[in-house]
């Protein structure tokens, strides 16, 4: 029962589990001999004790804890958390010794990471995921999906199960690829491990992906590059912007996997970096939407059209980090073999400023033969821009100009037109959205307004500053 107390108290502490209910029992104290008790469940792991001072938040008045042999005091509740006094029935068996591993898959199989490393996974990939189908089927038995899970990668039976795919239509057709939930848990607990050492190597102009760095850090920062270089629209600069050509359906696996190498030295780390990367989800989905839907992504930008040693599904979060492994390498060239100054970089649309044309269209020569000899990569010649920075520099979605930043106008409009049109269900929390999305430029009054007629013609009250809407009274 030792997997139950933990993850219960470890959920406690961290005040999140407000909505389920723990069926807790603890067995009684018994003289030591080859048989131990195992939960329902199966898991049969020994847990670590860094959360043993919190077990006796679990028992009942009465109750014996079999790591001390004392009988426990009324049962301690805290807020938000309901526990059930309803005895559940728990099992006895002896327990047998695993194979031992060969002396060379020992390190690789032996599993370094704790039981609550994984529940915090767990809690970061429910964040945002709750109310999707396999978050709810697998938060229905969450104590022994979870240890099931924790089971699978100690023993290293763990593979990805299956994906969805589906189609997104805006801004453009997309083919959108949705790991299950179980599997997303383990892409947060690889992430959480490994991610830190990754990010303190990134440069300050890599954006996108990587906490407190969105499209807000993008934006300003290349606007105080711009107000640098032109130290405040005093001088005349040039912008090169450029754009990398289907870029996760032709990330090359085999070099993002050296670079992974690099950094990570632990080698059952190293097999789960593998085995999510490598793992091709085109093997085991399901597609889900109108087969004309799909049909309407050209050929070239679909995971199902490459062959298996390209392309990262997009959607996951394994994916975004591994693009930023992949493009730290661009990063890294630009600054310090072409000694861009001032340069950003967004997932892979990035800018370089420089006073003078000339060297821009030499940075651009270089970057269009580094990329193909040394990520297999290329540049979108259709979407590579070199211009006066005064012209406005469209960027994240927004547009630097002189003196301010501003929303794109097609993002304008096309928010209008949405609110205009969406239904009342949904216009309450898409109107907010879109007026967090305004406020972000620094010059959004009068699109801010353009938004708040339209609502007002639906009947919405508008706040004083043009800054939120309020639920129509019913």
């Amino acid at each position: 029962m030792a997997p139950f107390r933990t993850l219960a108290c470890f959920l406690m502490v961290t005040a999140t589990m407000t909505e389920r209910i723990f069926n807790l029992v603890v067995p009684l104290a018994h003289k030591a001999t080859a048989m131990r008790t195992r939960d329902t469940s199966g898991c049969s792991r020994e847990w670590s004790g860094a959360v043993s001072p919190l077990i006796g938040y679990g028992l009942r008045q009465g109750d014996v804890d079999s790591t001390t042999g004392r009988s426990t005091p009324p049962t301690l509740t805290m807020p938000g958390i309901r526990i059930s006094t309803t005895a559940t029935r728990t099992t006895t068996r002896a327990t047998r010794a695993a194979p031992a591993p060969s002396a060379d898959q020992s390190e690789r199989h032996h599993a370094d990471f704790s039981f609550e490393e994984l529940v915090q996974a767990y809690l970061d990939c429910r964040k945002t995921k709750r109310n999707k189908p396999s978050a709810i089927e697998f938060e229905q038995n969450l104590e022994r999906n979870l240890c099931q899970l924790n089971d699978e990668m100690q023993d290293g039976t763990y593979r990805p199960g299956r994906s969805i795919c589906f189609v997104i239509t805006r801004p453009k057709p997309r083919e959108v690829w949705a790991a299950d939930f179980r599997d997303r848990i383990v892409h947060h607990l690889l992430y959480n491990r490994i991610a830190p050492r990754f990010y303190a190597a990134f440069i300050a102009d890599s954006c996108a992906c990587i906490p407190g760095r969105g499209t807000l850090y993008a934006a300003k920062r290349l606007e105080a590059k711009v107000r640098s270089i032109t130290q405040n629209w005093q001088r005349p600069a040039h912008y090169l912007k450029l754009d990398l050509a289907n870029f996760f359906v032709s990330i090359d696996k085999n070099i993002l996997r050296d670079l992974i190498a690099a950094r990570v030295s632990e080698p059952w780390w190293m097999a789960l970096a593998e085995t999510i990367l490598f793992h091709d989800p085109r093997q085991n989905y399901e597609y889900r939407g109108k087969p004309a839907l799909l049909e309407r992504v050209p050929a070239h930008k679909r995971l199902t059209s490459q062959p298996a040693h390209l392309g990262l599904p997009i959607g996951n979060l394994s994916s975004q980090f591994f693009a930023n492994i992949c493009l730290d390498t661009l990063d890294q060239f630009v600054k310090h073999q072409i000694g861009a100054r001032h340069y950003v970089r967004y997932v892979d649309d990035f800018v370089l400023l420089h006073e003078s044309p000339q060297w821009l269209n030499e940075a651009l020569a270089r970057i269009d033969a580094f990329l193909p000899a040394r990520l297999h990569a290329k540049l979108n010649p259709t979407k590579t821009i070199l211009q006066p920075i005064e012209r406005g520099i469209d960027f994240v979605g927004q547009v630097i100009k002189p003196w301010h930043r501003e929303t794109r106008k097609r993002t304008v409009k096309a928010a209008v037109q949405r609110v205009r049109t969406i239904n009342a269900a949904d216009l309450f929390e898409t109107a907010n959205s879109y007026f967090g999305l305004l406020r972000q430029a620094d010059h959004s009054h009068h699109d801010r307004a353009l938004l708040a007629n339209a609502l007002r013609k639906r009947g919405h009250c508008i706040k004083r500053d043009l800054t939120k809407t309020y639920r129509r009274a019913a």
